[in-house]
Formats: C-alpha cells, sequence, structure tokens
C-alpha cells in the first residue's frame, strides 16, 4: 500500500527541486513531475517526488482526516 502526503512547498530549489513543510517536518522533494509550482502551494508526494499539485482547501481537509487517525491511535 502506498501513501501521498500534501505538502506545503515553503520555497523552491536548483534543478526542479523544492522545500516542504510536512507537518513540521521539512523535506527537501523534486518537483519533476509537476509545473507551474510556487511558494504557499501544495503538492502531494510521495517517495521525494511531487505528483500533483493540490487545492489549499482539499489539503487541509486531508491533513484533518490525517491528525484525527493519529489522535484515534493507541
Amino acid at each position: 500500500m502506498c501513501l501521498a502526503m500534501p505538502a506545503l512547498v515553503t520555497e523552491l530549489l536548483d534543478g526542479d527541486m523544492a522545500r516542504v513543510d510536512l507537518g513540521g517536518a521539512r523535506q527537501t522533494i523534486s518537483l519533476a513531475l509537476v509545473s507551474d509550482v510556487e511558494p504557499g502551494d501544495y503538492v502531494i508526494i510521495h517517495v521525494g517526488y511531487a505528483l500533483t499539485r493540490l487545492d489549499a482547501a482539499e489539503a487541509a481537509k486531508t491533513l484533518a482526516l490525517f491528525s484525527e487517525l493519529a489522535a484515534a491511535a493507541p
């Protein structure tokens, strides 16, 4: 099973790379598979690659669901 997570793009880097914030964890990812991404955009990431841009409202809903799941875990 694969899990793709929404992340906030905080900085564009050289060579189709970007820095993202994923729930407080900062990561460097590749933007090679998406275009027109700017800081402040949300992207869906999987294994270090942005797969698509995501609407901010949809990202907020998804992140809230993940937060609920974490709170319900034993």
